[in-house]
């Protein structure tokens, strides 16, 4: 009799349960978004970008299963080297490289997207829009690839950029941030992401005001998943992310013509 394969669950996401690894493989519940990601992960396979996972179809119980990366994610409380301008820099140009992979995506005329909050510019590509410490893979102490694209979604590179130094910076107020986070000075660390990432001129000065829109419908949106769907989104709302939301817009206003300096 065939020993039936080890699942060894993976919990480092917030609102996605039941992932597991199987062997070379992750194992994870198919969503209304499922297919359209798919599309997306696998043209960025065509274009030769390494730093996903690859998409191995559907399995048995009616999981989408997914190649393993090998490697780490920089789980709480934040290892050094995940702090590192090195690894800011590092992720910067991975996040580039995929933009310029996914700028050729034509989404399929029927996908579904998560929704989430969004930026009232023209979409300019499909962005990851959830690049967390969590989703984040590091190998020898530098970011490699990104995992977790269920919250994928057309929006701008900005936004997306906006996004991830929401988490990166980060832009929060200093009594939410990781414990090792609370002595980085934040406005160095925004013009190092951006020189890396090759952000435009006009989208430096637009980079702000665009965090700020962000906080405002990260609140909206966060709040009304908790409320329809409950689950990890339901928990983080009553873990006060959106307190946290608030302080983050606050500390932003507070600190922008400061933070500005180092966007021109």
């Amino acid at each position: 009799m065939v020993a039936a394969p080890v699942e060894i669950p993976l919990t480092g996401g917030d609102v996605t349960d039941g992932v597991v690894r199987v062997g070379g493989t992750v194992r994870r519940p198919v969503r209304p978004s499922t297919s359209a990601v798919h599309a997306l992960l696998r043209h960025l396979e065509t274009t030769g970008f390494d730093g996903a996972p690859r998409v191995l179809g559907i399995d048995g119980q009616g999981r989408e299963v997914l190649t393993y990366l090998e490697g780490e994610a920089a789980l709480r409380p934040l290892p050094g080297y995940a702090l590192t301008d090195d690894t800011l820099a590092a992720l910067a140009r991975l996040l580039r490289r995929f933009h310029d992979a996914a700028a050729g995506f034509n989404p399929p005329r029927d996908a579904v997207w998560e929704d989430g909050s969004f930026t009232d510019d023209e979409p300019e590509l499909v962005g990851h829009c959830d690049i967390t410490p969590e989703n984040v893979i590091f190998r020898d102490g530098l970011p490699y690839a990104l995992i977790d694209f269920d919250l994928a979604r057309p929006t701008t590179r900005l936004f997306d950029v906006v996004t991830t130094l929401r988490h990166w910076a980060p832009i929060a107020d200093p009594v939410d941030r990781d414990p090792r986070q609370r002595g980085l000075e934040i406005g160095p660390r925004l013009r190092l992401f951006c020189d890396a990432y090759g952000l435009s001129g006009r989208d430096r000065l637009r980079l702000l005001a665009q965090a700020r829109l962000r906080l405002d419908r990260s609140y909206t949106a966060m709040r009304a998943r908790a409320e329809a769907d409950g689950g990890g989104w339901a928990r983080m709302w009553a873990e006060g992310v959106g307190d946290r939301i608030r302080r983050a817009a606050a500390w932003l206003d507070a600190n922008e013509d400061a933070l500005h300096d180092h966007l021109i």
